[in-house]
Parts: C-alpha cells; structure tokens; sequence
C-alpha cells in the first residue's frame, strides 16, 4: 500500500521549492528556467488532487462524529454525506496512483525500429520479414508514420535486417515493451516432413533522439565514405554516397547506403547513431534500477526472450506477464493492443508496487 502522507509532504516540499525559485528568476539562468517551469506544470495537478483529498479527508473525519449524534436527522443526512465522500476519497486516491507513477520521459517520442534476424536460418529471415509487416500494420492502425531507413533482404522475401522511423502520438510509450527476442514456432514451408522448427529474431525500439537530446561531438565521430553495394556484392552506385559513422566513445557503428545522396545516408546515419547512444544511456539507467526491482516488464533488454508465436496452435504467448492469446493471425494482422496493454498495466502496477516500499 502506498504511504501518500509521505509521497504527499515529498511533492509538496518539492513544490514549494520550484514556487520559490520561479518567484526569485533573477539568479536562473534560461535552460533551468525552463526545467523549473515543466517540473511546476507537472506537480500542479498532483498538488491540486492532494489539496482536495485532504480536504475530503477532513470532511470525512467531522461527518464520522455526526453519525453518532443523538439528533435522528443529522445521524441520517450525515450517513448519506458520510458515503458520498468516502465514494469521492476512492475516486481521488485512484487518481493519485496514476498521477504517482513515475513517467517515463521518452513515451511521446518517436521511435527506431530495428529488427534482425537471429537463430533459424531462412526461417529466421522469413519470421523477421513477419514482424516487420506486423509492425507497419500496426502502425497504420495508430496512424503513424513508418519510414524504412534501411532494409536487407534474401532471395526468399525474407529480411536479414530491417532499420524503421516510426514518428506520431506516443509511438515509444506503446513500443518500447517490444524490445528483446521474438521465438517462431512453425513448420517452414520447404519442410517436407512437417516438422515444427523454433527460429528467432530480435527487435530493438530505441527513442528517436533530438539534437538536443544527444549532442555529439565532431571530433567523437569517424566518417567513412564508400560505394553503395547490392547483392553479391556489385556496384549499384558509381559514387561514394554510402557512409559509415562511428562514434569512438562507445564504439557504436552505423552505416547507411539505401539513398542515392551521400548527405542523405549522413543524415540518416545520424539519427540512427543518436538513438543508439540515447538508448545506451536508458540500458544502463535500467540495469541500476534493476537491482532494485524485481519485475522490469518494460526493460527493453535486447537478449530476453519475450514471445513466442506459435503457428500450428495459433497461439501468442508474452513470457514476462505469463499471458497467452490465441489469436495469432489478428495480431500478425497489427492487432496488437490484447498483448501490449496487459504489458503496459503490469508496468504501472510494478512503479506502484515500488512506490508502496518507499
């Protein structure tokens, strides 16, 4: 259970601070300023949810006392007010819960979708190109942007990697429980003994990052120019329009080739290395946080196996809220609220469940 006398007297001391400092702007400087006025944005309607709930609490206490008076008519219209504002005191503290539970600052970005394929083969490739579709469908139904930066694909319509922009109203706060490894269960179509094979493939869901959010340093960065290729390794382009960046401080390499323009491969390049980085930052925050929590639903870490879709049962099962759907070919569809949802209040109810323990 939630200690709110405690969370309560946190916000309000946190509250008054920020009043404080707004009311003194003279020594803040412009980026602080603009912090301090998101945080009271913020706190507001939490602080205006306390005042009331302790207001009906009070209320309460003074209608508890005259239950027991000895005029028959105030005990009975203090019995209907009594119930009216313990029905009001439920409504607020339900509201509190969801106003308590520490929000993730990425949920409105956008998002980069990475998917690859893993364990299996063609199988694997071919389960790869699966999801891939699962989430442009999935996007069309949220009306989101989806944008392919860069793909590559088998022979078999499969696809070994696939890298994706997905830009609208709160992409990330939807698809960041689909980060880690994704199992098939199916028999491929060149098994002539029809024998279930189980392949993988992973996907990654990072925030697209500002320029603000990651500034990167030019001299942090090696670019290398080279000619786009195709399969097999011929020339598909007679110019150096192809780039590969890597950020020396933490390694990360990103290559781009799929646009004819070196500036444009640079551009996209960019944006993929900036939402590595930021993402980098995020697994680290986690792996700390982790070591205080039991239940990470929303971790994001790339190597837990998360799902699996079973295709001869027409079954989806998520392995981290043990839920199990059969309803396969909707979700391949891009149906994907019945297994994100549960995700997300599980989520919720793990961040009260912590908050609870403060």
């Amino acid at each position: 259970m939630i200690n709110f006398e405690k969370q309560f007297k946190n916000i309000e001391i946190k509250f008054r601070d920020i009043e404080n400092n707004l009311n003194n702007q003279s020594d803040i400087n412009k980026d602080k300023l603009v912090q301090l006025n998101k945080e009271y944005a913020d706190l507001s309607p939490i602080v205006d949810t306390i005042k009331k709930y302790k207001e009906d609490k009070n209320e309460l206490s003074e209608l508890s006392k005259l239950i027991d008076d000895k005029d028959k008519s105030i005990r009975e219209i203090a019995e209907i007010e009594f119930k009216e504002k313990r029905k009001s005191i439920n409504f607020l503290e339900n509201e509190l819960m969801k106003l308590l539970i520490p929000k993730d600052e990425n949920d409105k970005k956008n998002s980069i979708l990475e998917i690859r394929a893993g364990t299996g083969g063609d199988e694997a490739s071919l389960f790869a190109a699966d999801l891939f579709s699962m989430y442009q469908r999935f996007s069309d139904l949220n009306n989101w942007k989806f944008e392919v930066l860069s793909i590559s694909e088998t022979g078999l319509k499969g696809v070994k990697e696939v890298i994706c922009n997905i830009s609208g109203y709160n992409v990330f706060s939807k698809l960041k429980y689909e980060s880690g490894v994704h199992r098939v269960q199916r028999v491929p179509a060149t098994e002539s003994s029809g024998r279930v094979h189980t392949s993988a493939a992973t996907v990654a869901v990072l925030p697209e990052a500002e320029e603000v959010d990651i500034i990167i340093a030019e001299k942090d960065l090696r670019i290398d120019v080279f000619r786009s290729s195709g399969p097999g390794g011929q020339s598909v382009n007679t110019t150096d329009s192809a780039v590969r960046i890597t950020h020396i401080p933490s390694g990360i390499v990103v290559s781009q080739q799929d646009e004819k323009s070196q500036h444009k491969n640079k551009a996209k390049a960019l944006k993929i290395l900036r939402s590595r980085i930021l993402d980098n930052e995020i697994q680290e925050k986690n792996k700390k946080r982790s070591l205080e929590r039991k239940n990470q639903v929303g971790s994001g870490d790339r190597s837990e196996r998360i799902r699996t879709y079973n295709f001869p049962q027409g079954r989806v099962s998520d392995h981290r809220i043990n839920l199990t759907l059969y309803n396969l070919n909707e979700i391949l569809e891009g149906n994907l609220n019945d297994l994100i949802n549960p995700l997300i209040a599980g989520d919720e109810a793990s961040k009260l469940a912590e908050l609870g323990n403060e």
